[in-house]
């Protein structure tokens, strides 16, 4: 984005944009009105510097954390640089919203937020300020959320398709934001942040952090050896000990202690080829949230033994096994004690009390907790995200309204975001070579770059791209005409690095002949066409 002149840092996470990019960002927010307006939601503008009381009444002043910028006027009063708009849209419907027959309502606005990120990183991708679609419903009930969350859904996919991207809806966690049920839009792309999990046999897709690891079908087998300790000096990781033993790490149990409720500890148990899955352990009762894992000290006083030596063999506290461990037998793990393992170690004569969890990371080929096909892992960028708040936000606000019968009763609200700025960075990760970018065509900054050479020496190729360039825009063709004095490479390198959709070539050559050259993006190799024929030409390429 940089190279081809889109955006220019200003600071850490913070970015202008330029013409070009510009351009993009117009055509993505076009979009996203268009459909927004479709679906009967209607546009706001709201401050982007709120109040602290009204965080504070929402209980986020404090809990969002360290992204939140905070600031003091003149007269000293706490503000902060919005995050997000949860509280201001709810304020605005507790002071206008007054009946069931103003609803259901959907407000949406395109404006700056601020997030005071630790790292940002991954230029527009994760910036501190950055241009969000933000919308918020209310309804009368749950039946009514449901609904008005579906016709989002089926808005945001509209949109993602218009753009021409490649992109999964999946279930995801509510975060920060709140609420039950959440589903994220990803770009697909291999330098994506998040992982994904989708069935190659139906439509189940969840982020990693919420895919559903299934049981095993098969049961456990029957144990038939022996407990026996045996020595394994400087062993450490899984990995080690997999190569000391000569087996395979999924024979391999680990344990891992993190902290619980009422100052305790609690074990997790693995299977050692597995990852452990922080959002789904967070969960579990007794389990402190967010997931801290326990210090030396503490897992040195209670069960007597370093972290890398820890098993569950002797445990007599909370334990939890995931379910592909609990099928092992005759599986090795920590005896407790420096430089020592346990082999033939089996559950219930060995272990016991353990209870039974998803604790892990899926893997590819695990089978699809929808019981068709198999799971596959794709790396996805996040640019959208919608939320059933249900009455977390009207109620600590005390938003009201009255029923059919004259009583008060609480909204429930719904939260719809698209981050614009990520969208524009998304498509260029997912669409592009080494030579440049690919940009979709609907939100290309141009459709066509018309390169003229040696103009400045030409008359004729000046007159007839003169003359093409007028044609062009008539017609609403959008034509970025190269002019400049420059060579051809210089141009043709130019006009991938940009990525516009299609090119046409004005050479002297050529315009003796009557011929034009055509190249699109895509395209390895070039063409020519007619002259007098060129808008039509042109014309039939467009989408």
């Amino acid at each position: 984005m940089l190279r081809a002149g889109l955006i220019r840092r200003l600071g850490t996470g913070l970015y202008t944009w330029l013409p070009m990019g510009l351009r993009t960002l117009k055509k993505v927010e076009a979009i996203v009105r268009e459909e927004m307006n479709r679906a009967g939601a209607l546009e706001v503008v709201m401050p982007i510097i709120h109040p602290a009381e009204l965080w504070q009444e929402s209980g986020r002043w404090q809990k969002y954390g360290a992204d939140l910028l905070r600031l003091k006027d003149r007269h000293q009063r706490d503000y902060c640089v919005a995050p997000t708009h949860e509280e201001v849209i709810t304020d605005i419907a507790r002071r206008e919203i007054k009946s069931y027959r103003q609803l259901p309502v959907n407000f949406y606005q395109i404006q700056t937020k601020f997030r005071d990120e630790i790292r940002p990183r991954f230029g527009v991708m994760r910036a501190r300020e950055f241009v969000m679609k933000d919308a918020y419903s209310f309804h009368m009930d749950e039946a009514g959320l449901a609904q008005g969350y579906g016709i989002m859904f089926h808005t945001y996919t509209r949109i993602f398709t218009r753009m021409g991207l490649t992109f999964r809806c999946v279930q995801a966690d509510s975060g920060a934001i709140g609420g039950k049920t959440s589903h994220e839009f990803q770009v697909l792309a291999e330098s994506g942040e998040d992982a994904i999990a989708f069935s190659d046999a139906d439509d189940y897709a969840a982020n990693l952090e919420l895919a559903v690891a299934a049981a095993p079908a098969q049961a456990r087998a029957v144990g038939v050896e022996s407990l026996r300790k045996v020595a394994t000096p400087g062993v450490r990781t899984m990995a080690e000990l997999a190569r000391f033993l000569k087996i395979e790490p999924a024979r391999c149990l680990k344990t891992l202690i993190v902290e619980g409720e009422d100052n305790t500890l609690v074990a997790l148990a693995l299977r050692g080829d597995h990852d452990l899955n922080a959002l789904k352990a967070q969960k579990l009762p007794g389990v402190a949230s967010p997931l801290r894992m326990a210090g030396a000290d503490r897992i040195m006083a209670l069960a007597g033994s370093e972290p890398g030596s820890i098993g569950p063999v002797g445990w007599a506290h909370r334990l939890y096994a995931d379910h592909s461990a609990l099928i092992l037998a005759d599986f090795v793990c920590g005896a407790n004690e420096k430089d020592a393992h346990f082999t033939g170690v089996n559950w219930e004569r060995d272990v016991k009390g353990a209870v039974a969890a998803d604790l892990r990371n899926v893997v590819a080929g695990d089978p699809s907790p929808s019981g068709k096909g198999t799971l596959k892992i794709v790396r996805g960028i996040e640019v959208g995200h919608i939320f059933q708040l249900g009455q977390l936000y009207s109620e600590a606000l005390n938003a009201t309204v009255l029923d059919e019968g004259g009583h008060s009763v609480t909204p429930y609200m719904g939260c719809y975001g698209i981050g614009v700025t990520r969208i524009v960075a998304a498509a260029i990760e997912q669409n592009h070579d080494e030579r440049g970018i690919i940009w979709p065509e609907p939100i290309a900054p141009f459709q066509v770059v018309l390169v003229a050479l040696s103009s400045q020496k030409s008359d004729r190729v000046r007159e007839v791209s003169d003359r093409l360039y007028d044609e062009f825009r008539a017609d609403g063709i959008e034509v970025l005409f190269d002019d400049r004095d420059a060579r051809a490479g210089v141009k043709f390198a130019d006009a991938e690095l940009l990525g516009i959709p299609h090119r046409v070539v004005v050479g002297e050559r050529g315009v003796e002949s009557g011929r034009l050259e055509y190249r699109g993006r895509r395209d390895t190799a070039s063409q020519d066409f007619v002259l007098n024929d060129a808008l039509a030409f042109i014309r039939s390429r467009l989408r």
